[in-house]
């Protein structure tokens, strides 16, 4: 029997700074594919056709204690990958007490900065989502997914999956 791999403790760093004591929740990016149902002559059924990343794109949400003065800014900043996000957990088993390192580095531009309630001697918090450009997540050493939707890069296991089609592009 085994447990999971669960974050016990974690640190976000905005464009290298640390927000250890600031930084309360990372929600970290969902990745989805823009799948088309295909069905043709000869085919009993529909298959999902792969058309590229989701519309909805790649984003994260984060939420920071108190007021952070650096997201704004940034906020507004020209480029796709102008703020450099990296997201550092550690995720432990408790059946045999070993700590996985992951590590998500994503750039990108921040999207929406909510100051939230402002209420006297109540928590305030700061919300903030980072729409991104590249995505890059490493566990324990190893990159498993390395998106750079800009250079139209898109590695999952080592495998570079859109190399074909740069090439056949002239890329």
């Amino acid at each position: 029997m085994a447990l999971p791999r669960k974050l016990k403790n974690m640190n976000l760093f905005n464009d290298g700074e640390s927000y250890v004591g600031l930084a309360k929740t990372v929600t970290l990016p969902t990745l989805a594919r823009k799948m088309e149902a295909f069905r043709a002559a000869g085919m009993n059924g529909p298959v999902k056709v792969d058309l590229g990343l989701g519309d909805d794109g790649i984003q994260l949400e984060w939420t920071t204690g108190g007021l952070d003065v650096q997201v704004f800014r940034q906020f507004g900043i020209t480029r796709a990958d102008g703020v450099l996000l990296r997201f550092a957990g550690a995720y432990q088993r408790d059946d045999t007490g070993e700590v996985s390192a992951v590590e998500l580095v994503v750039r990108g531009r921040h999207e929406e900065i909510g100051m939230g309630d402002a209420e006297v001697g109540e928590d305030t918090e700061q919300t903030v989502t980072t729409t991104c450009s590249y995505y890059k997540l490493t566990v324990d050493n190893e990159v498993l997914v390395e998106i750079d939707i800009l250079n139209m890069v898109e590695i999952v296991d080592g495998e570079d999956r859109l190399a074909e089609q740069r090439a056949a592009i002239g890329l």
